[in-house]
């Protein structure tokens, strides 16, 4: 195994950009195969207590209530102005207990809206560490160590055993491509590791780098924070916070007007709803490669294609050249075969279609490349 060059700090963490010299054997690790990432640098949460449920149910602009034992959600919270501070992964492995994943700390936020609830709030971050099996065969390759996912639906839960110690297993992940994530307490990492790797040498298991998870997470259209969007909480002004509605997820509010839930930040949303306020919205784009392609041959280089990753803004144009949005994240799909990226863009802009330019910089000189809007995700062949 070749050794990164570069780590990255991660909440304290080293991660390793990628474990290949060539980031595209990870990336069709994750799409033909299967792939493990290093997940433990998220902080994790345990919420319990005879109020868990109504607590998260005031925290999460998600119903939390939906979500029975044994199952997960993919949820947001948000402030008072229906600004969005983060998001992450909570699952519900008891009546009421709750563990929750986060990029970001969150203990103080949480305390604050504490209240009256009763509940306990644990920092649980170092106790356990988490793998994410990804990939067309991690079913397979976990498989031989439990029966307990063969039959795990989408976002399920379920407790079991892999090499002797009590796990917590979750179908999901960041990629796109079929995946569990393994919650292991901090003593058994070693162990679970060294086992997933045994069984799935059949199938070429591979560690996956952060490189090669963007790649995946952007073709998903997967949203990154502190690249696609910026915790509300950080922010000096509103044009840098964004609502669940510019950011896509107004698909976690579809029920509101049969929600008697008095979560934060709902009046706030609701209005925004209502009074039709949206700056925007974030969408996916298609670059054209052939202009793409002559932007660069006119300066006498290759146009980039494999593994070029570009997690920045890029600024967004109509014909006339007035100033539109911004692309975050911008790649070429090694799959398919497509310059794509994930924008912001003003909501008469947003129609699938719409004709927008991409500014980029070759050879430090700013040109425009045509890009039209499409569906996210690029890239959903199990529809997970």
């Amino acid at each position: 195994m070749n050794q990164p060059e570069i780590w990255h700090h991660w909440s304290g963490y080293l991660a390793a950009p990628r474990y290949q010299y060539s980031v595209l054997a990870e990336y069709y690790a994750v799409r033909d195969g299967v792939a493990v990432f290093d997940t433990s640098p998220l902080f994790k949460y345990r919420i319990s207590g005879a109020d868990a449920e109504a607590f998260l149910a005031k925290l999460f602009a998600r119903d939390i209530r939906t979500c029975a034992v044994g199952q997960s959600q993919y949820t947001i919270w948000c402030n008072e102005k229906g600004f969005v501070l983060e998001d992450g992964v909570v699952m519900r492995v008891a009546e009421n207990e709750y563990l929750l994943t986060a990029a970001r700390p969150n203990l103080r936020h949480f305390r604050l809206h504490q209240g009256d609830f009763d509940v306990s709030i644990e920092d649980v971050s170092k106790a356990y560490g988490i793998l994410a099996v990804q990939g067309s065969k991690s079913g397979l390759t976990l498989g031989k160590l439990t029966d307990a996912v063969s039959d795990l639906p989408y976002f399920g839960v379920t407790n079991t055993s892999l090499a002797g110690a009590d796990v917590i297993v979750g179908r999901m992940g960041f990629t796109g491509s079929q995946g569990y994530e393994i919650w292991i307490k901090a003593e058994d990492a070693l162990p679970v590791f060294d086992a997933i790797f045994a069984v799935g040498d059949d199938y070429n298991i591979v560690p996956l780098g952060e490189d090669a998870l963007m790649l995946l997470r952007i073709e998903a259209g997967l949203l990154l924070i502190d690249v696609d969007f910026d915790s509300a909480r950080h922010a000096w002004v509103d044009a840098q916070r964004e609502t669940p509605l510019e950011l896509g997820w107004k698909w976690m509010l579809r029920n509101l007007d049969q929600d008697d839930r008095d979560f934060v930040g709902r009046s706030a949303i609701e209005a925004e709803i209502a009074n039709k306020t949206s700056r925007w919205k974030t969408v996916g784009l298609q670059i054209d490669y052939y202009d793409f392609e002559r932007v660069h041959r006119e300066l006498g280089i290759m146009p980039p294609k494999d593994s070029m990753l570009a997690q920045e803004t890029h600024s967004l144009y109509d014909a006339d050249r007035n100033y539109l949005g911004y692309a975050t994240s911008v790649m070429y799909s090694p799959l398919l075969k497509k310059h794509i990226a994930i924008a912001k863009l003003p909501l008469d802009k947003c129609k699938r279609g719409t004709e927008v330019y991409l500014e980029i910089v070759p050879i430090h000189k700013p040109a425009l490349v045509k890009a039209n809007v499409v569906k996210m995700p690029f890239y959903n062949k199990t529809n997970e």
